[in-house]
């Protein structure tokens, strides 16, 4: 943009120092370039559904105010694209219908700049709706230029880092945040729908469980105790189901494990974790269908959800397979023919497979699985009959005390869902946890504890259930196409820049 004719031969080369010395001059020449008060009277968004049908090179006499950044600018400022969260809307300035004193501004605005225009609304000959500006009112000034290319490995890292200019600047990110709002929003409502109570359990907790992983510490300055972020909600939410608030109860939670980053793992993560009194792990099957089943629907209007190269169909009923059966079909091994951990080691080095030399029959099958049959699961699909020895707070299967009545949902080889026909016997529940404890201490973690009062609340009885956690932020990555978690977490975390 030009610069004020009197001002050009001051103005630095610096970008920053050009737009502070613009400041210096506005709050000279206009006082209060912040403003707290600017009322528009509608959005770009509404401004275009109202005058749609404008014809080109017609003008109307209806005065509208408007608000937004400037995102480009022609002609020394006559031309200028002013968005908002909505969309954008073409300003004219002119000598025939902006007065002197607004057109002076026009040199002082840059990319990026806040501000506000009343003017008429009129549609030009080659059909853009256009306000023919009567006022400018400065709003914001921005010091810093705006982006202009996003490209290249260094760039993505900059997205992610400083957020803000990624959604300011890329139309595929905003979209996509958008998308994850709505798909947010969309997982209440289905679940409301589906007759569940949505209930809030503490971050902060004395004792971590529910899941296995490493927490974050922190220290309570009031109480003098440490504590922990949680890592899953479960054991709450069991809590809740015990009391009778309500035979459905879920929750929309954020947990932190202190563990690896990856393409699929953040450390402060978003979850689905819900309990259905009176329903097995046959019931939650059905419930995660129709919950994918309705979002793709409210997204895109049909099951079909393009994610890089595939196509992934979330229309219900999905693929369901046996752990053991599925290994089977792909190793030939026949883990329910085989009787000792021993056999199941054997068997598993016999088909090339490297094991651990103390690993269980159940260890050897997820392991085998995990290697061969996981990769394979593009379409979404349900995985059932767990081993025991992996799923300690599962029921048994009937007739097969080594799995249990549990499945994980897949698609594109990850894994979205966990669910469980839940335990409930709480002598069972109290044996197996003291199980977990010990190995926990064996491995070293000393702060790993026996959440007594979980147990007590068991004790009073806690109806038969269907328990499901659910990946949202996988989710979100399947339904908006996006390559690494990061890109649907707003403020991913990173380590501190280093100059």
């Amino acid at each position: 943009m030009s610069e004020p004719k009197n001002q050009q031969a001051t103005l630095s080369s610096d970008a920053a120092e050009v737009r502070a010395q613009k400041l210096a001059i506005l709050r000279e020449k206009i006082g209060d370039v912040y403003p707290a008060h600017f009322h528009r009277t509608m959005t770009n968004a509404e401004l275009a559904e109202k005058y749609e049908g404008l014809e080109p090179d017609t003008e109307t006499a209806d005065e509208v105010t408007v608000a937004g950044r400037v995102y480009s600018s022609r002609n020394s400022g006559m031309f200028i694209d002013l968005r908002d969260a909505s969309g954008k809307i073409q300003i004219f300035s002119h000598k025939d219908t902006t007065p002197e004193e607004a057109r002076e501004l026009l040199p002082l605005i840059d990319l990026g700049d806040i501000i506000g225009v009343t003017g008429k609304v009129r549609r030009t000959k080659r059909g853009e709706l256009t306000i023919n500006a009567e006022t400018i009112t400065m709003l914001t000034k921005s010091l810093l230029p705006m982006p202009e290319k996003w490209h290249g490995v260094s760039d993505i890292e900059l997205r992610y880092r400083k957020r803000h200019l990624d959604i300011m600047t890329n139309e595929e990110s905003k979209l996509r945040f958008l998308q994850r709002s709505k798909i947010l929003s969309g997982v209440r409502r289905f679940m409301e729908g589906e007759g569940f109570l949505e209930v809030e359990t503490p971050m902060l907790q004395t004792i971590y469980g529910g899941a296995t992983a490493d927490p974050f510490k922190t220290f309570h300055n009031t109480l003098k105790m440490d504590m922990y972020l949680r890592i899953a909600p479960e054991l709450y939410l069991k809590r809740t189901l015990v009391s009778g608030l309500s035979d459905k109860v879920f929750e929309v939670n954020r947990n932190f494990r202190n563990e690896g980053v990856s393409t699929r793992h953040n450390p402060e993560f978003t979850m689905m974790e819900c309990y259905w009194a009176y329903a097995d792990y046959e019931d939650i099957m059905g419930l995660v269908e129709r919950m994918l089943e309705t979002l793709a629907l409210s997204l895109y209007g049909t099951t079909e959800v393009a994610f890089g190269d595939k196509v992934l169909n979330f229309k219900g009923p999905f693929k369901r397979v046996a752990m053991p059966d599925a290994v089977k079909e792909a190793t030939g091994i026949d883990f329910l023919a085989i009787k000792t951990d021993e056999e199941a080691r054997a068997a598993a080095k016999a088909a090339g497979f490297e094991v651990e030399k103390d690993w269980t029959w159940g260890e050897c099958l997820a392991f085998i699985f995990e290697e061969k049959v996981e990769g394979t699961l593009i379409q979404p699909s349900h995985v059932t009959h767990f081993p025991k020895d992996i799923s300690p707070f599962a029921k048994e299967v009937p007739g097969e005390p080594r799995l249990v009545e549990r499945f994980e949902s897949y698609c594109n080889a990850w894994e979205i869902a966990n669910a469980f026909s839940e335990l409930n016997d709480p002598e069972e529940q109290r044996r197996r946890m003291v199980e977990q404890l010990e190995q926990a201490h064996a491995r070293g973690e000393k702060d790993k504890q026996l959440d007594d009062e979980f147990l007590d609340a068991i004790d009073q009885g806690m109806p038969p259930a269907g328990g499901l956690g659910v990946g949202i932020d996988r989710l979100i990555m399947l339904l908006t196409n996006a390559p690494s978690i990061r890109d649907v977490i707003l403020f991913p975390a990173r380590r501190n820049k280093v100059d």
